[in-house]
């Protein structure tokens, strides 16, 4: 029998280094309308608000001198990447966000999107240069004067002078605030003295520390005249330049080989009676008189502590950044790979299905494309904004909230789909992903340690919590239990729409039982907004609730009311990042010029928007959002989606602009489709000649009869 809910259809297929073929490939949802995707403009879109440095940057990706050599020793990998940072010196790659005042650009968002690409080239070469730019030399500038500027913006940017930024402890990672490494001064010398009174309070995981850095910007605790005023940056001399020995006080120790990222040279740092002058305290935000006296512009010890790490917020979005850009890699080679590999006779008695005809392969790789793709779009609004801060457009204390919050939903969730896209990838190229030469697993190991560094996940979606119940708070600040209990009981019917009164959360259609009816609805972009802004907001009005009277208990009873809260919280927080992703995604159809690419990128966006409902299924069902019935017409809807986008996965992936200088992986190059074109021409040519061996099981068939 034929099926006539589908049809085989032949696809043209780009391959990443531009060459093409001609792949016959199906089944396909014919009752989706026509629709193509026009590869050079959706490229054109995703490449962002910085389009033209990020193809520069992926041009110079290209030059095989920047490329990551499989293989290498743990010595030989780190003085790889070090010769690799010269080269961005000489590129001029550096001096974009640096100020004009030093010979730089003062283009901070460029300067973000070009690094942020050369994750292609090799992760390494990407954080060992943040390291020496976007941390070392970021202290300096954003937390330093004129005068640090002049004297050591130039020998950073030169890479005359590398260097670590020593701010994590052994004992203290995310919890800066708490690091005991302490910075006394003293007046008669006119000196700091910087001491690790113990183990626990070594710097650590430091790049550069362990061979390459000459200098540091150490974070310390700042005490002055008997006074502690909390953690403070200074720049500090850790080597002597001719001899590459420790100077005086200083020793360290090597981090020695890591899961990934073995081209960066991490290490550890101790000091002891290390004295620096008084001048080294990198003073922007506060300093410290001849005599010892200290003074601010910020006079709250918390709020002064949170302003300077918050000038340090560009790690976690060049991270951001350069995980999705990771997924997209892997994509592109699984995706590319399962357009060609071909595996069991199941519709024909001659040809071999591909891997991506397969609905399970289609249903591993496909949602993660769309969720991709919510992460290209959402990091460039991350990206405008953060250039908006940094270049002084928008620099109220609301908008450096607003970025480091926001900065703080998306990492983690880019980071984590980072692995999590990449184990799939290599699980859907089987044994060939396993393969180093196929990118895969390199790619995962190095991006590992992406989840960690710049702030632990859970931490920052707690930071991201705490946010969204400040906000929650201010706007019921003067409401009283009762008030904020008719609220969470009016949420399981009504809720709040954007601060905009109150809107039903329609279920009547799903109850009447028409799935069709029920499907309609779940494509309207206001269901699918309404669905996820109302698990955001009841999740944090019902910790709310939870917490109200958290202030009149005594402290360590605050604090466990607060800690049975915690999951919950950065459930909410997570939420309230994919809420911003889906945003991004919906704002940009709006601006997609070409009909085709509009449709297909809609179906994306609901394919993301539906599988995040999907993901939640459970919260919404308890909640009353949905009923089961329509609960299942999403998974089903689903299901319809993924088979109408499979036709134009490979043009989706092409369209992140990689070749095969950035992939280099194999599977991905066309080797495998001239191979697999090969074989089915070698057993057509077989059965023509009329000489292929008779099948056992045809003997059989015939006996039977």
């Amino acid at each position: 029998m034929v099926d006539t809910a589908s049809k085989p259809i032949t696809e043209h297929i780009t391959r990443p280094d531009r060459s093409s073929y001609t792949l016959q490939t199906g089944p396909v949802d014919v009752d989706a309308p026509p629709a193509e995707v026009n590869v050079a403009e959706l490229g054109r879109k995703l490449l962002g608000s910085w389009a033209d440095v990020r193809l520069a940057s992926l041009e110079f990706a290209k030059n095989p001198a920047l490329q990551r050599v499989e293989g290498l020793s743990l010595d030989e990998h780190r003085a790889r990447v070090f010769e690799q940072l010269k080269l961005l010196v000489e590129n001029g790659q550096v001096h974009r966000a640096f100020p004009t005042s030093v010979g730089g650009g003062n283009d901070h968002g460029g300067n973000i999107a070009a690094f942020e690409e050369l994750v292609t080239a090799d992760p390494s070469l990407q954080i060992k240069g943040g390291v020496q730019w976007g941390l070392f030399g970021a202290a300096v500038m954003h937390l330093g004067t004129q005068k640090h500027h002049d004297k050591y913006l130039p020998g950073i940017m030169s890479l005359e002078v590398p260097g670590a930024f020593a701010m994590t402890e052994t004992g203290h990672g995310s919890d800066v605030a708490s690091i005991a490494t302490t910075a006394t001064y003293d007046p008669e010398t006119q000196e700091f003295v910087v001491n690790t009174p113990f183990r626990g309070a070594w710097k650590d995981y430091l790049g550069n520390a362990a061979k390459d850095g000459l200098a540091c910007t150490l974070f310390a605790q700042l005490i002055t005249n008997g006074v502690n005023h909390g953690v403070h940056c200074f720049y500090v001399p850790i080597r002597d330049a001719a001899t590459g020995e420790f100077l005086p006080g200083i020793g360290g120790e090597d981090d020695g080989l890591k899961g990934g990222l073995n081209g960066i040279d991490n290490g550890r740092l101790h000091f002891t009676d290390v004295r620096i002058p008084r001048d080294n305290l990198l003073n922007r935000y506060g300093d410290v008189a001849e005599d010892g006296t200290y003074t601010s512009p910020i006079a709250s010890p918390g709020r002064r502590f949170f302003t300077m790490l918050g000038t340090l917020v560009q790690g976690r979005v060049s991270l951001d950044g350069a995980s999705t850009i990771g997924a997209a890699m892997g994509l592109t080679i699984a995706v590319t790979y399962g357009n060609q590999r071909r595996q069991f006779t199941a519709g024909s008695d001659t040809d071999e299905e591909v891997l991506l005809d397969y609905q399970r392969h289609q249903r591993r790789l496909i949602p993660r494309l769309a969720t991709t793709y919510a992460q290209y779009f959402a990091h460039d609004k991350l990206l405008l904004k953060f250039d908006e801060v940094f270049s002084g457009k928008a620099d109220t204390d609301d908008d450096r909230q607003d970025l480091e919050t926001l900065a703080a939903a998306l990492k983690p969730l880019s980071t984590w789909h980072a692995l999590d896209t990449l184990q799939e990838a290599r699980e859907a190229c089987g044994g060939a992903g396993f393969l180093t030469e196929n990118r895969l697993v390199s790619l995962r190991a190095d991006l590992d340690v992406y989840v960690t560094f710049e702030g632990d996940n859970n931490v920052l979606l707690q930071l991201v919590a705490k946010r969204l119940l400040t906000d929650y708070s201010k706007k019921f600040a003067k409401a009283d239990a009762g008030a904020l209990a008719r609220y969470v009981v009016a949420q399981a019917a009504d809720r709040a729409y954007h601060g905009s009164g109150l809107r039903r959360l329609a279920q009547t259609v799903a109850d009447l039982g028409s799935t069709a009816r029920s499907v309609g609805q779940l494509r309207d972009p206001e269901t699918q907004r309404e669905l996820l802004t109302d698990r955001v907001e009841t999740m944090i009005a019902e910790v709310a609730t939870r917490l109200r009277n958290a202030n009149k208990l005594p402290k360590d009873k605050a604090a466990a009311l607060f800690n049975s809260q915690q999951n919950e919280l950065i459930e909410a927080a997570r939420a309230h990042g994919e809420l911003l992703q889906w945003e991004a995604f919906t704002e940009a159809l709006d601006t997609v010029q070409d009909a085709g690419t509009r449709q297909v990128l809609t179906w994306l966006r609901d394919l993301f928007g539906l599988g995040l409902i999907e993901k939640h299924v459970a919260w919404h069902i308890i909640h009353g959002r949905l009923s089961p019935q329509r609960a299942q017409a999403v998974t089903a809807y689903i299901d319809r989606l993924v088979a109408r986008l499979r036709p134009h996965a490979q043009s989706l992936v092409d369209a992140f602009g990689f070749e095969q200088e950035h992939l280099r992986a194999k599977i991905a190059s066309g080797a495998e489709a001239e191979r697999q074109n090969e074989a089915r021409e070698y057993y057509r040519a077989l059965r023509t000649s009329g000489e292929a061996p008779i099948d056992e099981r045809t003997l059989h068939h015939k006996s039977k009869r």
